[in-house]
């Protein structure tokens, strides 16, 4: 079995408009929260929704939840529901999600680096 991926990715590789293998891979982890999501969720482990509302104050609940469910669709991120009540919701990183976290880690670590030097740029000046 395949995994899962937004049908408007499928179209895309289906209609020869990814121009390079780069495109696919900024299609699944595009997004203004994508990718610190899923730092959070593979460095840390599994999140319930309201801890990462609260991680990303910013964070509009719609817009959490469409970018936890491209990243579902996409089959980065498992949404596992257990049978509690009040229902208890977790998601975590899937086997393919976890294949990304050193692309992720290496964007962390080049952030951080760039950051520091600006920082050092801007108190020289």
């Amino acid at each position: 079995m395949s995994d899962p991926l937004r049908e408007e990715i499928k179209q895309k590789i289906i209609n020869g408009d990814f121009h390079c293998e780069k495109e696919l891979t900024l299609s699944i982890i595009s997004g203004k929260w994508k990718v610190v999501i899923l730092w959070h969720l593979g460095v840390e482990g599994p999140h319930r929704f309201s801890d990462l509302q609260r991680l990303f104050p910013k964070i509009s609940h719609k817009i959490l939840t469409n970018q936890l469910r491209e990243l579902m669709e996409d089959g980065i991120v498992h949404r596992e529901v257990y049978p509690e009540v009040p229902p208890k919701v977790e998601y975590s990183m899937t086997e393919l999600g976890m294949t990304l976290l050193p692309i992720v880690e290496m964007m962390y670590e080049w952030g951080k680096k760039r950051m520091e030097q600006i920082k050092q740029e801007i108190q020289s000046s």
